[in-house]
């Protein structure tokens, strides 16, 4: 069990550094082509709102996956004792089934990956912190033809995941604070759009046509 319980750690760490180099990389890579093809980011938020909640929407999804990974590997691939006692439930499953659980989250990971590149393939240089370019164009094609801010819904799937995978409550917590920000970050994105009579019809048909944000039929 003990050779066990360190292997299905050091996956939890592979997989956390996978997802977070491959999506980080992703959109280093975009960024360069979307000011290139699309041009710098015109518009702006300007409330307080909209200036802080990206900040903290990348703290909540990446800094409390990314601080879980180091510590586990500093304790050699053991949780520490302050983690362990964040833990899920133990009492509700055998040992064996929390493996196969913690497993399965991360062979998930790797799945939701495929869906991550698809998603910024298809919006492409329409890419952005928050805020709009100067060539703006509704992407709606691909998963934007499902909901209209996959990216976000990959993040929150994700953070599930991680929660699975550490067997911990605390990306739990991410998650709140992530869904939160979405709370105020999507309306003020939306709003930034319609204020571009280039592109504020096409965006209302849109927004007509796909209304789930994130979650069909849900948000």
């Amino acid at each position: 069990m003990y050779y066990i319980a360190k292997t299905v750690e050091a996956l939890a760490v592979f997989t956390t550094f996978r997802f977070l180099q491959y999506f980080l990389s992703c959109t280093s890579a975009i960024a360069l082509v979307a000011k290139a093809e699309a041009g710098p980011i015109r518009t702006m938020p300007t409330s307080i709102i909209g200036k802080v909640v990206s900040p903290i929407q990348g703290l909540a999804s990446f800094v409390l996956p990314l601080t879980y990974m180091l510590c586990i590997i500093f304790n050699l691939f053991t949780q520490p004792a302050w983690m362990q006692r964040m833990s899920l439930p133990r009492n509700y499953f055998r040992y064996e089934t929390e493996i196969v659980l913690r497993v399965a989250a991360c062979a998930s990971t790797f799945v939701l990956l495929k869906f991550v590149g698809l998603a910024f393939t298809h919006l492409g240089n329409q890419w952005h912190v928050i805020g709009r370019r100067e060539k703006p164009k509704v992407v709606q094609t691909g998963p934007y033809a499902v909901v209209r801010h996959p990216l976000y819904a990959i993040v929150l799937i994700q953070q599930v995941l991680f929660a699975v995978m550490f067997w911990s409550y605390v990306p739990l917590v991410g998650l709140g604070i992530t869904a939160g920000a979405f709370v105020f970050k999507m309306p003020i994105e939306e709003d930034l759009i319609m204020q571009d009579s280039a592109v504020a019809a096409e965006y209302r048909a849109y927004m007509q046509r796909v209304p789930a944000r994130v979650i069909p039929f849900v948000w």
